[in-house]
């Protein structure tokens, strides 16, 4: 059984290639640019050429590709979007045009001038990963899909964007306290998370098998405890430390007793250092990263907790070397810029537990013959 995972950010997309036949540490793997910095490196050549841009495709990861965007506007060229593609950069339309963006209709877009530089939208590439893979002799036959991003959620008209997101967390979790409380179906995921349900549509126009959707950070926190270490902790603290954002996560066993989110480029070791020492003690309160500028804190246990450790992943895990905490940076199965990935492949098999069995050896670590211990050597 082969699963294709993809926990895609700002900086990067890391890709694991998951095969029932090997061990996880043979598995084929990428780590590549993210989307959002090849759009934004396609848009800067166009400001140097001095020519229009025209955005079509889905909504996708901003960041890099929306300061770009703004970048060309203020050199005084034209940008067009259609609507689903505008809404990248925001999904109040209007917030788009007063950035200077010209939406236009598909038909509009057809009909523009042949020196615009057209750019499709889309956080999956399927015909780019098809020739990466394809080029070492491995062919995408796949059994299942399972795919990350971090969507801030379709928030009205007039509401923070910040605090709509953490709505999203708060809601998921007064379900279910675990993990798994931020892992969908493809066709389960709420109307609000516009970004997720682009993905998923770009995933079926090339795979029509079971699709798992999760947000970034809680995959990778997911990931971070199946590192052995961290496995062991009954009470633990858990930090993502993305390059756009840091969310930590209290637990105890498995359960979630707390959470912060924040802006990583906000944050030094000395705050990040503040913000867990208060997750510890169950007084962090939302107003604290809110009016910060994060995205919030909720608190389901205020009890003291000491923990075992704190598990560190991500690619900006460094802002915590030296902290005053017990800091350990988990590696799952070897590797910890595919963190996202494996706790991706947890939720596959918890989602679809028709397919869990393998799943759930690989990631147990139940051995598998060596590559070239199956070659025909006849």
């Amino acid at each position: 059984m082969k699963i294709l995972c993809m926990d895609i950010g700002t900086g990067t997309q890391d890709i694991l290639l998951y095969d029932s036949e090997k061990d996880l540490e043979n598995a084929c793997q990428l780590i590549l640019p993210s989307p959002t910095l090849r759009v934004a490196r396609a848009i800067r050549r166009a400001t140097r050429e001095r020519r229009p841009i025209l955005l079509t495709g889905v909504t996708m990861g901003g960041g890099p590709c929306q300061w770009a965007v703004e970048d060309h506007l203020r050199a005084g060229l034209p940008v067009y979007a259609t609507p689903e593609a505008a809404r990248t950069f925001n999904d109040d339309l209007e917030v788009v045009r007063a950035m200077g963006v010209q939406i236009v209709s598909e038909d509009e877009a057809a009909r523009l001038d042949r020196q615009v530089v057209r750019l499709a939208l889309r956080d999956v590439d399927w015909e780019a990963l098809r020739r990466a893979f394809e080029a070492f002799d491995v062919p995408l036959r796949l059994d299942g899909v399972a795919v990350a991003v971090f969507d801030h959620g379709a928030a009205p008209p007039g509401y923070s964007d910040r605090k709509f997101r953490f709505d999203y967390l708060a809601r998921q979790l007064a379900e279910r306290r675990d993990l798994l409380a931020f892992a969908h179906r493809g066709e389960e995921i709420h109307s609000i998370l516009t970004r997720l349900q682009a993905v998923v549509r770009t995933v079926r126009e090339a795979f029509d098998g079971p699709v798992a959707a999760m947000d970034t950070a809680p995959a990778a926190v997911l990931g971070a405890t199946l590192d052995p270490q961290v496995a062991a902790w009954r009470h633990r603290v858990v930090v993502n430390i993305g390059n756009f954002h840091t969310l930590a996560f209290r637990m105890r066993n498995g359960e979630v007793e707390g959470l912060f989110e924040h802006h990583t480029g906000l944050l030094d070791q000395e705050k990040l250092d503040r913000l867990l020492s208060r997750l510890m003690a169950g007084d962090l309160r939302f107003e604290e990263v809110f009016e910060d500028m994060g995205h919030g804190a909720l608190m389901f246990e205020t009890t003291p907790m000491a923990p075992e450790g704190v598990a560190v992943v991500g690619p900006r895990r460094g802002l915590l070397r030296g902290s005053r905490h017990p800091v350990y940076f988990a590696v799952p199965y070897g590797d910890m810029m595919l963190t996202g990935c494996f706790g991706l492949l947890q939720a596959f098999a918890a989602l679809y537990p028709e397919l869990a069995s393998p799943i759930l050896d690989s990631l147990r670590g139940a051995p598998r013959p060596a590559p070239w211990e199956r070659l025909d050597e006849s």
